[in-house]
């Protein structure tokens, strides 16, 4: 079994980190991986605000991050909404001034054969992975190519371009996730913006043992050893908190259209 660290959690100066003087807009960033990456922004300098619907998890990170020294705010956002997540940008430049980095993670899945999958679950995924990201992403690179430029990250993941039974329409918005994450890029370059893509297998959070569960429930053996085959052991959420970091810093200044896979070689297999 692969060596199980996990990245620091450690207190770290707010003054200091690789994205000092930084401030970024995180979208699911109350819990899981997005948790995750909150926490690991603010200690590595960045001035963070958290837009998302759970207004309860949302105010807890805000508050870690605030007795560590750090400066967040929580926004309560639903990010498919334009209006809402336009507020919600308008607030967070009041509040805390310009933003050069996003950090676009809101998103969902739904475990269902295609053929009995409905309507409503399509609009459903749709609009929490894919609008919010076109909302919140049009939003932000029209600001920051204004301020001089900045860094996107968007949480794609492995289906992005693998498939897997059971879950077409959640494979269906992750490409089209990754696959903007990419046009970002080139249309944007000359702004100064880059956008890269962060592509996860399994995750120990509430949604990826959710999706393990309702998977195995359907009659597959993730739990039972296809997941140690397919990526050795689950992965941690710093473990992506820290892919993340690195794509949001000045140390990934010449990488931008790629999709970083966080999966211990699952990928490379095919």
């Amino acid at each position: 079994m692969p060596n199980e660290s996990k990245a620091s959690t450690a207190p770290s100066d707010n003054r200091s980190g690789r994205l000092a003087g930084k401030t970024a807009v995180i979208t699911g960033g109350a819990a899981g991986m997005g948790r995750a990456t909150s926490l690991a922004f603010a200690r590595e300098g960045a001035s963070v605000a958290i837009l998302d619907i759970q207004k309860e998890a949302g105010e807890e990170v805000v508050q870690l991050i605030r007795e560590e020294g750090g400066t967040a705010e929580f926004f309560e956002t639903d990010v498919s909404d334009a209006r809402q997540v336009d507020a919600a940008f308008d607030r967070v430049i009041e509040t805390l001034g310009p933003y050069n980095v996003l950090f676009n993670h809101a998103g969902t899945i739904t475990v269902k054969p295609l053929h009995e999958s409905t309507e409503q679950d399509y609009d459903r995924l749709m609009d929490i992975n894919v609008r919010s990201a076109f909302l919140v992403c049009r939003r932000a690179v029209r600001e920051m190519s204004d301020n001089g430029g900045g860094s996107i990250v968007i949480t794609a993941s492995i289906a992005s371009e693998l498939g897997y039974a059971l879950e077409s329409l959640y494979c269906m918005t992750k490409g089209a996730v990754l696959q903007l994450a990419r046009s970002i890029s080139v249309e944007y370059r000359d702004q100064g913006i880059r956008c890269n893509a962060v592509c996860p297998g399994f995750v120990k959070t509430a949604h990826g043992l959710r999706e393990i569960s309702e998977l195995d429930n359907a009659g597959q053996a993730w739990e039972e050893g296809a997941l140690a085959e397919a990526q050795g052991r689950i992965c941690e959420p710093e473990e992506v908190a820290s892919a993340v970091v690195f794509l949001a810093s000045d140390e990934a200044s010449f990488i931008t259209g790629n999709a970083l896979y966080v999966d211990n070689g699952w990928y490379a297999k095919g």
